[in-house]
C-alpha cells in the first residue's frame, strides 16, 4: 500500500531533453517523440510521468505526492501532487486528476475549526522547507484551495489531505469566493457535461481531465506582495487542462488577475487561453509528458477555437 511521499529534486537529477489530436501514444512514429518529458531519476517518482505532471524546476525544489484509495478501490491511488520551492517556501503548482469515480460526494468537506487543526502542516514536508506557523493566519488572505475540497469528497482521507498548506496560495477573499470559485465549479461542469462534437474528423467524448493549479511565483512582476513573514501573495492564478477523450485530447487554460475586481456577471470562459500562452505567461511547461507532436498541436489552438471545441 503506498504511503503519501516526499521526492527532493536534485538539480542534477534532474536531467531531462532538452484541437483535439488522436491518441497516438501507443503507436509507432514521430508521435512517441517526446524531449521534454519528465525523467525519472534519483529519487524521483515514477508518478512525475503522468499527464497531469507539468516539467518539473530544476534548483530548490521538491516533489510531495498524496495518496488516497479510490471509490471501489484496494489499494492507494494519486490524491493529488504538488511542486514545492524549498527555498521560498511556497507553492509552484498541484496537480491531480478528475474521473467520474472520485468525484462521487461520499464524504462531507471537513467541518471547520478555528485552531490549526483546519489547516495543517503537510506532514510529508520537512520542518526546513516549511513556515514554522501557518502564515495565512492573520495575513488578511484566504487559504486558496489549488485542489479543492468539493473535488474530493470521494474519502474523508482524500479530502482531509486538501487542506494541507502545501496545498495552498494566499488569495483576497473576493476572488476566492468569487471568481476562482466559479471556475472551480465551471471545471466540474466540464467533466460532468454530456457534449460530443467533431472537430476535423475526431469524434470526442469527454472522460477523464488532468489539471494543473498555481498562483504565480517566479517572476517579480507577477507577485502582488510578500508579507513580512514571507509569504508570497501572487498577482495571477491560472488552472491548465487536458481532457482525455475516446479519440484522443484536447487542452485550455485559465488566467487570472487576482487583484483585480470581478462582476458578479463575469464568467470563467472569458479568461480563456491556449496552453501556449500560459506557458509563456507562467514559464512552466504544462503537459510535457504527451508526445510532442500531440502536445504542440493542441495547445496552440486558437482562443475562439478552444471555446467552440470546450462547448462554450
Amino acid at each position: 500500500m503506498k504511503r503519501n511521499k516526499f521526492y527532493l529534486i536534485a538539480l542534477a537529477a534532474l536531467t531531462v531533453l532538452a484541437g483535439c489530436s488522436n491518441d497516438t501514444e501507443t503507436t509507432d512514429g514521430d508521435s512517441e517523440i517526446n524531449i521534454n518529458k519528465n525523467v525519472v531519476t534519483g529519487n524521483l517518482p515514477s508518478e512525475v510521468t503522468r499527464l497531469e505532471f507539468p516539467k518539473l524546476k530544476d534548483g530548490n525544489n521538491c516533489v510531495i505526492v498524496h495518496y488516497a484509495k479510490e471509490p471501489g478501490g484496494t489499494n492507494k491511488d494519486v490524491n493529488y501532487a504538488v511542486e514545492w520551492d524549498t527555498k521560498k517556501k511556497a507553492n509552484r503548482w498541484t496537480c491531480y486528476i478528475m474521473t467520474t469515480n472520485n468525484q462521487q460526494d461520499i464524504v462531507k468537506r471537513k467541518p471547520y475549526t478555528s485552531t490549526a487543526d483546519q489547516y495543517p502542516q503537510d506532514p510529508n514536508l520537512p520542518n526546513s522547507y516549511r513556515f514554522s506557523t501557518d502564515p495565512f493566519r492573520g495575513s488578511g488572505y484566504d487559504h486558496g484551495h489549488l485542489c479543492p475540497s468539493a473535488d474530493r469528497l470521494y474519502s474523508r482521507d482524500a479530502n482531509d489531505q486538501t487542506f494541507y498548506l502545501t496545498n495552498m496560495i494566499p488569495q483576497p477573499h473576493d476572488f476566492n469566493a468569487g471568481m476562482w470559485e466559479k471556475m472551480e465549479a465551471e471545471v466540474r461542469r466540464l467533466l460532468e457535461k454530456q457534449v460530443s462534437f467533431d472537430l476535423s474528423h475526431y469524434k470526442v467524448d469527454k472522460d477523464t481531465l488532468f489539471v494543473v493549479k498555481g498562483g504565480t511565483m517566479d517572476k517579480s512582476d507577477q507577485i502582488a506582495r510578500t508579507l513580512s513573514n514571507g509569504l508570497i501573495v501572487p498577482k495571477y492564478n491560472y488552472c491548465a487542462l487536458l481532457m482525455k477523450c475516446h479519440d484522443g485530447y484536447m487542452a485550455m487554460g485559465f488566467w487570472f488577475d487576482q487583484t483585480k475586481n470581478y462582476s458578479d456577471s463575469d464568467k470563467p470562459e472569458n479568461y480563456i487561453v491556449n496552453i501556449d500562452e500560459l506557458e509563456s505567461l507562467t514559464g512552466i511547461d504544462f503537459f510535457c509528458n504527451l508526445p510532442d507532436e500531440i502536445e504542440n498541436r493542441i495547445e496552440r489552438l486558437p482562443r475562439e477555437n478552444l471555446k467552440r471545441i470546450w462547448g462554450y
